[in-house]
């Protein structure tokens, strides 16, 4: 972060000439550094086991909720408590209002391609947090607009806001789409080659091993990249950012706390859905954001700049709060065993240890399971007969 903190400001001219490389408002080295952190987990994905997350609606319901009826709001209400009430003294009622305009339009705009990412460092679950992604992108469509136009009231109307349909459709196909697509050919290839699922996924799993040090290399590329982008601007208006920085601090905070709280307290998630789904909750489209807030408010605008802010905070953040969610695991998985998630057979498909699903090792404790079926004297019961889960 220092380093592309420390490009940005007194070397302008590098982060201009890769700006300049983007297609619709895409950042081509951004994607292509995504592409190398969220190529092995897409390709780890079991597509099969698809059919099966269809039955779990829980997280992607807890997700969908927050991200559109909890966090814009909450982002909202502290962003007034700080700009207008607490930083009066120090901030102009124009530059104030300008910062809760930027505020809104990233709260409202959640995540679409980092999530990923995120999800990888959890050891969340591929197939599911795919499926949380695809939600979340076509609720944007129909919700970011209606949303930011009630919250900013008279500041901004549905028509000083441009509906997002080009730049979130250009971003899905850059960012998770076209990575998607390859990983789902290179997948089919090796399941024809190799003669069969299981010794795909071998192979996977080992390409997936050695892919560990160039996602981590990925990540620290993407934090440079960042950090140069917004360099200039971290150091022109200093105070501002710090400022801005913290009511979003708490915010990001306060949402992941909510559904993590909720997903483990009340819907008792084992780690590797619940972990994805507060970080999914948390996580912004930057991208989205301050792309709006140019075409809205000018690029020179205070609103602009809250978003850049955004950019800054959240990537430190989310790394911390990753960490947290890795060190709460063994709490949510114990609760989820508790809650009896394991206890049907499908249940114990979907939701094998990290690093199962779609396995070898998946499939003997199918297989485990199926037989403790059998034994009992009957098939293993389903959601359908009545066994309610989450």
């Amino acid at each position: 972060m220092a380093a592309g903190s420390l490009v940005g400001y007194f070397l302008p001219a590098v982060p201009a000439a890769l700006d300049r490389a983007s297609v619709l408002g895409v950042s081509a080295p951004m994607a292509a550094l995504l592409w190398l952190m969220i190529f092995p987990m897409l390709l780890s994905v079991d597509w099969a086991a698809l059919r099966e997350v269809a039955r779990v609606p829980g997280p992607v319901a807890l997700t969908s909720v927050t991200n559109f009826l909890v966090q814009p709001f909450l982002a909202y209400g502290v962003s007034v408590l700080f700009f207008r009430v607490l930083y009066s003294r120090v901030l102009p009622r124009a530059d104030a209002d300008q910062y809760i305009a930027g505020s809104v339009l990233l709260a409202a705009a959640p995540c679409t391609a980092m999530v990923l990412v995120w999800s990888l460092l959890v050891g969340g679950n591929a197939a599911y947090t795919v499926i949380q992604v695809a939600v979340n992108d076509l609720l944007t469509l129909a919700l970011f607009v209606p949303i930011v136009s009630l919250l900013l009231g008279k500041g901004v109307t549905a028509g000083d806001v441009p509906p997002p349909y080009k730049i979130v459709t250009a971003s899905v196909l850059a960012f998770v789409g076209i990575p998607l697509l390859v990983a789902v050919a290179v997948r089919l290839v090796l399941v024809r080659r190799l003669g069969g699922r299981a010794q795909a996924q071998r192979a996977i799993e080992r390409v997936a091993g050695a892919f560990k040090p160039v996602t981590l290399a990925g990540l620290l590329a993407t934090l440079v990249l960042v950090f140069a982008f917004q360099g200039a601007v971290a150091g022109s208006k200093a105070l501002h950012i710090l400022l801005i920085a913290v009511p979003m601090t708490i915010s990001t905070a306060l949402v992941w706390m909510i559904v993590y709280l909720a997903g483990s307290g009340l819907l008792s998630m084992p780690h590797e859905l619940l972990a994805p789904a507060a970080l999914i909750a948390t996580s912004n489209f930057f991208e989205l954001a301050i792309a709006v807030a140019v075409g809205a408010f000018g690029a020179g605008s205070g609103a602009a700049l809250a978003c850049s802010v955004g950019v800054l905070v959240e990537v430190p953040v989310m790394l911390v709060l990753v960490s947290a969610s890795n060190a709460l695991r063994g709490r949510a998985d114990a609760r989820a065993r508790a809650a009896d998630w394991g206890r049907l057979a499908w249940a114990r498909r979907l939701f094998a240890p990290p690093g199962m699903v779609g396995t070898a090792a998946a499939a003997d404790a199918e297989a485990a399971a199926d037989a403790e079926a059998a034994a009992a004297g009957g098939k293993a019961p389903s959601f359908e007969n009545g066994e309610a889960i989450v």
